[in-house]
């Protein structure tokens, strides 16, 4: 629960509660304000973007003014993304501002239509609120042209317009005046079209099915027995990344929240990375949510159709759109006034060859779980080896690696790997398909890969004993090499990985943080941690018998969330304040991750 103990409005901050059905999503700063939100999906147009508004607060907001209000406090309804924000003013007078996105089965279909509710209930006093309600359109152009009926405004956001359907009055509504509220009272921002029953029914129905819907998804995850609040909450979030129409996953539902103050290092999350996409199923499918990996494996086979054999792009939008053209908003200051706020992400025309394995990895399950209502067969085989013919041929070629560098390629290691782990795991398809001659040769492969690792990517220098570089033509390190053990390309007693990791946690670790890379970048060097290498580096203390440290490191980590539990990408390592886009999907995995690592075993405490 958090709390603001004065009524004055605050610089944008990562204090933020996600909400949202899987097509919308928002995010809801510690004042009960909807300060994000996109339409008609995550990476459309930011109608409401006061969060890269810079000091302009009031333009592309809807919130709540409760008259004399000293304080807010909110928190999920539990085991849903439904949020209670209660206001209170000096006089004693209490509101509650319940916000969620409808979600749930109806006539044999989910409904999550492009929508926002949000009910509004007075519990003492006379309160006394305003209703700032200020969407933009074309990026923070210019606010929406309105028109309204008697119950009813309309949003000209663009192309499309919304309405906002409500039992307030219209009137204090647009002439922004503050007004008693004696009953709840209803908003629903969706589609231009005429809300059709009671508002009131119908609103209440629709919460009360979206929570159960939530409630009951909650249900079915095998969650570790310690941390199962931070568990299930970061599963939540995870759910809430993926465009459910397609099964894409985003990395973030946010753009250009910056890396570190002032750094530029501002880039819009709002797109499937097929690398944070990996990592996000493979953590949700450890707690048994089959649902975000089935849809994302028609995702990825809707890819790998597209590219036809040929290159993989390290990202695509949520629709499997490839041309993702990076352009400046103009007339968004950025998060804190720190532009540049950018729409698209020039990574799409990079090379990052570790997205082969990233495809294979997720997709080879298809063949062995026997959950899932759609098995992979021959065909999906003979599509999978396309892409694994790709990681056979680029495994030693230069790209520009996991970490997206703009201005050099060299050979990654983390690359080489994940193109053994591809080849590596079609030799296990093809066993499994009783396909010997797939099968040896897949696994010559993977053996060859694996030869080149072990003699261009090890550097025998070191006062460890030596360590893999992050590259074959240079023996600096980053994080990825942690990931070695988990990709089972060596055993977390290998001398080799030993060594790997002593070099690493000496050079990259920060106290409680660890850095992706301490080399200087496109950008200079890294002023903050990056959130999951920290978490690889719990999973690396864990392997070698440092569960105690683990442990404290873990905790340490978890003092850093959100009052709603999360986390974004980065972390400054001296003064322990988040950056980077919200929330980050790499981040929530790694709570997963550890908590599904350090628990003790329900066998433990029955």
């Amino acid at each position: 629960m958090a709390g603001v103990m004065n009524s004055e409005l605050k610089p944008a901050s990562l204090e933020l509660w996600p909400i949202g059905n899987c097509q919308v999503s928002g995010l809801i700063d510690e004042a009960g304000s909807l300060v994000w939100g996109c339409v008609p999906r995550v990476d459309g147009d930011p109608v409401f973007c006061s969060l890269l508004n810079g000091d302009n607060i009031d333009a592309g907001v809807w919130r709540f003014e409760l008259e004399g209000q000293v304080s807010a406090t909110q928190e999920y309804i539990r085991n849903t993304p439904n949020l209670v924000t209660r206001l209170e003013a000096a006089d004693g007078s209490v509101v509650e501002v319940l916000d969620f996105a409808p979600r749930y089965e109806r006539s044999g279909r989910m409904y999550r239509p492009v929508a926002f509710a949000r009910i509004v209930r007075p519990i003492s006093g006379n309160p006394r609120i305003k209703c700032v309600l200020t969407p933009m359109k074309n990026y923070g152009a210019g606010l929406a042209d309105t028109t309204h009926g008697t119950n009813h405004i309309r949003y000209l956001v663009g192309p499309q317009a919304l309405r906002l359907s409500t039992d307030a009055p219209v009137g204090y509504l647009m002439e922004g005046r503050t007004f008693r509220i004696e009953d709840d009272t209803h908003f629903f921002l969706g589609p231009d079209e005429p809300f059709v029953g009671n508002l009131r029914e119908e609103l209440r129905g629709m919460e009360q099915r979206t929570r159960k819907y939530w409630q009951q998804w909650v249900r079915g995850l095998a969650t570790p027995f310690e941390w199962q609040d931070e568990v299930i909450r970061c599963a939540i979030s995870l759910k809430l990344c993926q465009h459910e129409e397609t099964g894409a996953i985003v990395a973030a539902l946010t753009t250009s929240i910056p890396e570190a103050a002032h750094s530029e290092r501002n880039w819009d999350y709002r797109y499937c990375w097929i690398r944070d996409s990996y990592y996000t199923v493979q953590a949700l499918n450890r707690l048994g949510a089959l649902d975000v990996l089935e849809k994302y494996l028609a995702y990825l086979r809707n890819i790998v159709d597209s590219a036809k054999g040929g290159q993989i792009q390290p990202l695509y939008s949520v629709m499997g759109e490839s041309e993702l053209d990076e352009t400046t908003a103009a007339y968004l200051a950025g998060y804190r006034g720190m532009g540049p706020v950018r729409r698209g992400n020039a990574a799409y025309k990079q090379i990052q060859h570790d997205c082969y394995g990233q495809i294979v990895l997720p997709t080879a399950q298809g063949f062995f779980d026997r959950r899932l209502l759609r098995m992979a067969d021959d065909r999906d085989f003979e599509s999978l080896e396309q892409v694994g013919e790709m990681a056979w041929a680029m495994h030693d070629q230069p790209d520009a690696g996991l970490w997206e560098f703009r201005t050099r390629q060299e050979v990654h290691t983390y690359s080489a790997v994940m193109s053994w782990a591809a080849c590596d795991r079609l030799a296990k398809v093809a066993a499994q398909l009783n396909k010997p001659e797939r099968q040896a040769l897949w696994q010559e492969r993977a053996e060859a890969i694996r030869a080149r690792i072990d003699k261009d990517a090890w550097n025998e220098n070191g006062p460890e004993g030596g360590h893999y570089g992050a590259s074959f033509e240079s023996d600096y390190l980053d994080a990825s090499l942690l990931q070695m053990v988990e990709l089972r390309f060596l055993s977390p007693d290998n001398e080799r990985f030993q060594s790997t990791f002593a070099a690493v946690e000496r050079e990259l670790r920060r106290g409680d943080n660890m850095l992706r890379y301490a080399a200087e970048d496109d950008f200079g060097a890294p002023e903050t941690a990056f959130n999951v290498c920290t978490f690889w580096l719990i999973e690396a203390l864990h392997l070698a018998g440092r569960d105690e440290e683990a442990r404290t490191l873990f905790c340490t980590m978890l003092s850093h969330t959100t009052q709603s539990g999360l986390l974004s990408e980065d972390l400054d390592y001296e003064t322990g304040e988040l950056w980077g886009n919200f929330p980050q999907t790499y981040s929530l995995v790694g709570v997963i991750n550890c908590a599904g690592l350090l628990s003790k075993s329900w066998s433990e405490v029955r």
